[in-house]
């Protein structure tokens, strides 16, 4: 997806929420174990109840990887899904990939050729011959880890150089240089907060993908005002357990419709 079908999606819905699937077999409602596939059926489920309310899906690839084949065939059903059903819809591997050269190729190669996503998140610690193999394919995005939500996000990523430049504000003026703002996103969590001004201040133009709102406590209307590019939004905010965890009963996916509705409501106020 190009940059500004997303921007043209993200203003016709009034909404940047990305849902995340981070979906746990041990946390699905259990009359779904019956199915024969449970983790696509309660995928399909939310899909549906959410998809006017969203502009991108992340299924999150260790809740897959962790049941083997099985988890696999889910993964590659809901994707195919969406591209059927909701071909409208950004799609993001949240695989957080970071390895060398050849190694990072066949990565790209399955996610971007095989799976055919749109975005996969990658590690940038070993450097840029770790990241470019990501690049150059038409439409497809590389989504960098910059500052994220976690706790131990301050053990290295705002570790300060001899000249008092953080790392992860070294990590997104130094991959400005392998691609531009139409190719890579960064992934900065909502719990940062007014760092999001310092953000700005070296990736004006970049989008952002944001966890960290709901369950961890990040703040929207905080992101919005510190990170938010006018006219373009610049940001993707993803939601993952407050949404498709709203409920654990047979009435799961309508409460997940009910929370994702609210903050697009919250969204569509805020754009």
């Amino acid at each position: 997806m190009k940059r500004s079908e997303l921007i043209e999606n993200i203003r016709r819905k009034g909404s940047f929420l990305c849902v995340g699937l981070d979906t746990d077999i041990k946390k699905i409602p259990t009359h779904l174990l019956e199915k024969e596939d449970p983790i696509f059926e309660f995928n399909k489920a939310i899909i549906d109840a959410t998809a006017p309310y969203c502009v991108a899906y992340k299924p999150n690839l260790a809740f897959y990887e962790s049941l083997g084949v099985k988890g696999q065939e889910a993964l590659e059903k809901t994707i195919q899904y969406l591209k059927t059903n909701y071909p409208d819809q950004f799609i993001i591997a949240d695989a957080k990939r970071g390895d060398i050269g050849n190694t990072s190729k066949l990565y790209a190669r399955s996610f971007f050729e095989y799976l055919n996503v749109d975005a996969v998140t990658v590690a940038p610690y070993m450097g840029e011959d770790s990241v470019t193999p990501f690049l150059g394919y038409d439409g497809k995005w590389v989504i960098l880890l910059a500052l994220t939500s976690n706790k131990g996000s301050h053990d290295f990523q705002l570790t300060e150089d001899c000249n008092g430049t953080p790392l992860f504000e070294r990590v997104i003026t130094t991959s400005q240089k392998w691609a531009g703002e139409d190719e890579m996103m960064y992934v900065v969590g909502a719990t940062q907060g007014r760092m999001f001004e310092d953000i700005r201040k070296v990736a004006p133009k970049s989008f952002l993908l944001v966890p960290g709102v709901g369950a961890q406590g990040g703040s929207l209307e905080e992101v919005c005002r510190y990170g938010m590019i006018p006219g373009e939004c610049g940001l993707l905010v993803n939601s993952s357990r407050g949404i498709i965890y709203a409920s654990s009963d047979t009435d799961f996916a309508e409460a997940a419709a009910t929370e994702a509705r609210k903050l697009r409501d919250q969204m569509a106020s805020l754009l």
